[in-house]
């Protein structure tokens, strides 16, 4: 659709005005292909990035405040820093994907691939949307660290061990009690 992007000329002439803060309301940057640019820093915020490749893109500092990045690919990009508040990552792939200190303040997270990234354990994480899949998931790395200062309930326990993870044989079980035969 966007073929003008693969323009390599023009591709960096788009991330050069991004990296210098030109916002261009109402651009579509949806299936653009971003893949290893450099877009730190970049006034991205209410930015259309649906379907976007941005594997191996430097989004260090970016504004993505309000940007739609459904969809996007953003496996083992650098989101350090990044403003995600209120972005709009449903079924985004964000496998291996750095979130060190990115604010995700009611971001929408619903179907992400979060496997391997690196998730921030700050208060910019208050009020993310994440799905079943991914609540199991962070419960199940929080629980297994906390395992000797704090015990999951049996109920908490089930919920965990059915984490995709956990099914696959990648991530250790939760001991569950015996059921007593009385």
């Amino acid at each position: 659709m966007f073929d003008w992007l693969k323009n390599c000329d023009f591709k960096v002439w788009v991330i050069k005005a991004l990296r210098q803060g030109k916002k261009y309301i109402l651009a579509d940057l949806s299936e653009a292909d971003l893949s290893e640019a450099d877009l730190s820093e970049a006034n991205l915020s209410e930015a259309n990035l649906r379907w976007a490749d941005l594997r191996w893109a430097d989004l260090r500092w970016a504004d993505l405040r309000e940007a739609n990045i459904s969809e996007a690919d953003l496996r083992e990009a650098d989101l350090r820093e990044a403003d995600l508040r209120e972005a709009d990552l449903r079924e985004a792939n964000l496998s291996g994907a750095n979130l060190s200190g990115a604010n995700l303040w009611c971001a929408n997270l619903s179907g992400a691939d979060i496997d391997y990234s690196c998730w921030p354990l700050w208060c910019g994480s208050i009020g993310v949307k994440i799905d079943e899949r991914q609540a199991r998931q962070l419960l199940a790395h929080a629980f297994n660290v906390a395992q000797p200062y704090c015990q999951p309930t049996e109920e908490q326990k089930a919920f965990m061990n059915e984490f995709h993870r956990i099914q696959s044989g990648e991530f250790p079980r939760f001991a569950m009690k015996e059921a007593d035969d009385e």
